[in-house]
């Protein structure tokens, strides 16, 4: 508010402010509270408060802001606590709270934000916040946390990351993955990096898109490595079905071993496997054409999967 000056504290509880209030540059060595305050500056900036520095926390819950809040470079060591918050700048930004640094940002049972949340380059060891808070657009690169609460399905974390107004962000997909493998949640680690190789998919060139849907299909990227053995063992009863009625002829009838349905399947299907049965039959028509499919069809499960593992450990 305009003409606030150093102290020990800084108290405007239920305070109504029209307009535009300043607090640019402000120290205070202790805390500054907000609860229940009002600015009301509908399309313009209702709190200006850059680089604010704060010797313990920042309390606003149940604020009210009409307008842009700004609290860009601010340091809060304690909370940052913008709970119950009603947070709304139509086609505009909402919250700037950008390159700040913070003990814990609350944004706990805040309304949903109208207007966009810039975060870019904030740290803070806490982040509270539900995913239904979160507005239609965010800025999010840069943004680090180490915990991120409530605690909540991978699945409901993603669809947020997929609103950044810089499109594919690399690293809010990297900081999400740290905050599960923080609390041990490696399965939804995994999905989260899943989602991010099925987000950057789509800035690829066609060719690079269409290898990628074949990785995704096989193997998960990796991610998801049991689906090749899935696809492997589907493709290994067709093959021994189909052979097993229609066994193929032998190249050499007084030289080849006896014909085993199964092995020939695997002969065709797996690269390094060798039963002799390939080189030793040789089957005819269509069933010439499904030996084609599954020859194919094991190089690309097998190149898929360690593609794909090879990424894992390579990021782990």
């Amino acid at each position: 508010m305009p003409g606030a000056v150093p102290g020990e504290d800084l108290r405007a509880a239920h305070l109504t402010c029209y307009g535009q209030a300043r607090l640019d540059g402000l120290t205070v060595t202790g805390h500054i509270g907000f609860d229940d305050a009002r600015f009301l500056h509908p399309a313009g900036t209702a709190l200006q408060a850059e680089t604010v520095t704060v010797g313990t926390d920042l309390h606003a819950m149940r604020l009210h802001a009409e307008g842009r809040v700004n609290l860009r470079g601010s340091t809060v060591p304690g909370q940052l606590n913008l709970a119950y918050a009603r947070l709304s700048n139509p086609g505009g930004v909402a919250l700037r709270a950008s390159s700040c640094t913070a003990g814990e940002l609350w944004l706990r049972e805040a309304r949903r934000i109208e207007g966009t949340v810039n975060l870019r380059r904030t740290r803070c060891d806490l982040l509270h916040v539900s995913p239904e808070v979160w507005p239609a657009s965010v800025r999010l690169d840069g943004l680090t946390y180490t915990t991120l609460a409530p605690t909540l399905p991978a699945a409901r974390r993603l669809e947020t990351l997929t609103r950044d107004g810089d499109g594919f962000v690399p690293f809010a997909y990297e900081q999400l993955t740290a905050a599960y493998r923080h609390i041990g949640d490696d399965a939804a680690a995994r999905s989260v990096q899943l989602a991010k190789q099925r987000r950057h998919r789509t800035t690829l060139p066609l060719y690079a898109r269409l290898w990628g849907h074949l990785q995704d299909a096989t193997v998960g990227y990796g991610f998801r490595p049991m689906r090749a053995a899935g696809w492997l063992a589907g493709l290994l009863l067709v093959g021994t079905l189909a052979y097993g009625l229609h066994p193929p002829r032998p190249l050499k009838a007084d030289e080849a071993p006896g014909f085993n349905a199964l092995a020939y399947a695997l002969d065709l299907l797996l690269p390094i496997v060798d039963f002799g049965q390939e080189k030793a039959y040789a089957p005819q028509g269509g069933y010439q054409w499904l030996a084609y499919l599954l020859i194919v069809a094991g190089w690309v499960l097998a190149t898929t999967f360690v593609a794909g593992v090879n990424r894992t450990v390579s990021r782990n």
